[in-house]
C-alpha cells in the first residue's frame, strides 16, 4: 500500500494522491478562479477605460492586469514537485489574490466615478506580485524546515 506524506494516510483514502483529496480540490478551485479572475479583470479594465481614446493604452493595461494571473498559472504548472504546504499556500494565494483583485477592480469600474480610476489598475498587479514573492517562498522555507525535522 502506498503511503502519502500526510500523517501516513493511505493514498487510496486521499484520492489520486498527490493531487487528490483536499489539495486536488483546492488546486482545481484555484485554477478555475484564476482563469475566471483573469477574464473578469480584463473585462473590468476595459470597461473602466471605455472612454479613453487611445488604442494602445487598453492593450497595455490589459497586459499589466493579466501579469499576476499569468504568473500564478505558471507557478501552478511548475509547482508539481513542491511540498504539500508550499502548494497549499500557492493555491490559497491564487484564490485570495483573484478575489481581492476582482473586488478592487469592480469597485473602481462599477462604483461611483473617481478622479483617478487608473490608480487601482496600476497598483494592484505589482502588489499581487509582491505578495506572491513573499508568501510562496516563506511557505517553501517553512515546509523545508519541517521536512528536515520530520513530520509535524
Amino acid at each position: 500500500m502506498i503511503k502519502s506524506p500526510i500523517d501516513g494516510m493511505p493514498a487510496q483514502l486521499m484520492g489520486a494522491w498527490p493531487e487528490g483529496g483536499f489539495l486536488g480540490l483546492l488546486r482545481a478551485t484555484a485554477l478555475i478562479a484564476v482563469l475566471g479572475g483573469a477574464v473578469g479583470s480584463v473585462g473590468l479594465t476595459l470597461y473602466a477605460g471605455r472612454h479613453n481614446n487611445s488604442r494602445i493604452l487598453p492593450v497595455l493595461f490589459t497586459l499589466w492586469v493579466l501579469s499576476p494571473f499569468m504568473a500564478l498559472l505558471v507557478a501552478s504548472v511548475v509547482s508539481k514537485r513542491w511540498s504539500f504546504h508550499t502548494r497549499t499556500t500557492l493555491y490559497a494565494a491564487m484564490l485570495v489574490l483573484t478575489l481581492g483583485s476582482l473586488a478592487l477592480y469592480a469597485d473602481v469600474a462599477l462604483g461611483p466615478p473617481r478622479a483617478k480610476p487608473a490608480f487601482v489598475f496600476v497598483v494592484v498587479p505589482p502588489a499581487s506580485w509582491l505578495l506572491i514573492a513573499i508568501f510562496v517562498p516563506i511557505a517553501a522555507l517553512i515546509s523545508g524546515r519541517r521536512s528536515r525535522r520530520g513530520p509535524a
